[in-house]
């Protein structure tokens, strides 16, 4: 069972920088319960804020993860698997490296489409989602007001893979155009340029 600071972290990753009482009223706490856990996670590294003034009144916080934050969700055997990549690179050669990653796609590919129901577009991305979810993505799913579709994957659990390796994304983004067609399907936003999420339009 969660805690109030693991619940607060919890907010953040999926929020994006928020402020006090936009974080009390989703854990249907007191704006000062928030606050003095906010500060505990602030003097812990976890967390950090920026004030600004929005109209009349106090300054208003906005906490967003630091570094350490990001940290405490899973980044799945990192250093494992970074050695792993580079050992492949170096014996074998980037072309073999890129095979192993394609086979992976296909295994992947494999196990999502025995999963995703025969259906429509909005069932196979809700179906997509929760799988992504499970395997530690945090990601989640909304229709748009233009009719589009948005997958959020607030979290990369293979992140330190992916940073020795683009070939993880390159394949990641291939394998949700492949389950998604004939949807059109480009990324917003990628957590490896900086982003605090990976975000994708789906397009009918």
């Amino acid at each position: 069972m969660r805690s109030t600071p693991d619940d607060l972290l919890f907010q953040i990753k999926t929020r994006g920088p928020s402020r006090t009482l936009e974080l009390a009223g989703a854990l249907a706490i007191s704006r000062q319960a928030a606050l003095q856990s906010l500060e505990k996670l602030a003097a812990e590294g976890l967390v950090e804020h920026a004030t600004a003034r929005a109209g009349v009144g106090r300054p208003r916080r906005s906490w967003s993860l630091t570094a350490k934050g990001h940290g405490r969700f899973p980044d799945t055997h990192a250093q494992m698997t970074v050695d792993l990549i580079e050992a492949v690179r170096a014996e074998f050669g980037p072309a073999v490296l890129d095979r192993l990653i394609a086979r992976r796609e296909r295994v992947v590919a494999d196990g999502y489409r025995a999963a995703l129901p025969d259906a429509g577009l909005e069932a196979r991305l809700a179906k997509l989602a929760q799988l992504r979810a499970a395997e530690g993505y945090m990601a989640q799913w909304s229709l748009q007001a233009d009719g589009s579709y948005l997958l959020i994957e607030n979290h990369c659990p293979i992140c330190a893979a992916a940073a020795a390796c683009q070939g993880f994304c390159r394949a990641e983004l291939s394998l949700f155009q492949m389950l998604l067609a004939p949807a059109r399907v480009e990324r917003l936003e990628h957590i490896l340029a900086g982003a605090r999420r990976c975000a994708y339009r789906i397009m009918v």
